[in-house]
């Protein structure tokens, strides 16, 4: 009779893909490269950054877009502050192109990262209020992902991992990622372009600036565009139910 083969190994190799994002993750800290990733890094090493970039625009391109992709799929703190230091050495339309691609690229290898570990399990043990909540997403995932990534009502890793637990198709997350991040992505973007007189003035820029009426209140305005097919489904169903 054959044997079937013990599920230890396979069960324990499912964690490898994210146990190496924490290791990078202790590992960033434990070597004191967090100090890179400020303003204060930015406005001490512009010049090198700025001839580097006139010289070798194509490398430190490719440069950016790995590291950008790093800190989403690490999780590490600073990615406002990337994407003000690309604004600051790409302007803000090669720049914001080139972060979105590396986040979405980031974001997508942390939500397989999560999925293959713990997503079966979440799954199995999953309580009815869960059930629900992966139900809607499910139903109207496009609008409900669009929302969490144009408002920042949770932290960036929060959104990365949390559509892994809920049932999210790969093609569904990236391309809601995708869209999504865009309007973000730009605002950092524009104020990067312009930092060079912040810092020169002595000043720091604003990263709190997404929370600016002149520009949260058009991004809620996408977001409650999002949210049109869902509340539509909502009014269908509550006024068939009175028929």
């Amino acid at each position: 009779m054959t044997q079937r083969p013990d599920p230890a190994p396979r069960d324990w190799k499912r964690f490898v893909p994210l146990g190496l994002l924490l290791l990078g993750l202790a590992l960033f800290f434990a070597l004191g490269l967090d100090r890179y990733l400020t303003i204060r890094a930015l406005g001490e090493h512009r010049d090198f950054l700025l001839a580097f970039t006139e010289n070798h625009l194509v490398a430190a391109m490719l440069i950016y877009a790995a590291l950008y992709t790093a800190v989403v799929a690490f999780s590490l703190p600073g990615g406002a502050v990337m994407t003000i230091a690309g604004g600051f050495l790409f302007g803000t339309v090669l720049a914001g192109s080139v972060t979105v691609i590396a986040a979405t690229l980031g974001a997508t290898l942390i939500f397989l990262a999560a999925r293959t570990a713990f997503a079966d399990i979440l799954h199995d043990r999953a309580g009815p209020w869960l059930r629900r909540i992966e139900k809607g997403f499910n139903e109207d995932g496009t609008s409900y992902l669009l929302v969490l990534r144009l408002v920042p009502l949770f932290p960036f890793f929060i959104v990365n991992v949390a559509p892994a637990f809920l049932g999210v198709n790969t093609r569904l997350y990236v391309t809601t990622t995708f869209v999504g991040i865009i309007p973000g992505t730009f605002v950092y973007a524009s104020v990067g372009n312009g930092v060079g007189a912040v810092l020169d003035a002595g000043k720091q820029p604003d990263l709190g600036i997404i929370f600016d009426p002149a520009i949260l209140f058009p991004i809620l305005g996408l977001a409650a565009l999002a949210l049109i097919p869902v509340v539509y489904k909502h009014l269908r169903h509550k006024n068939k139910g009175h028929i």
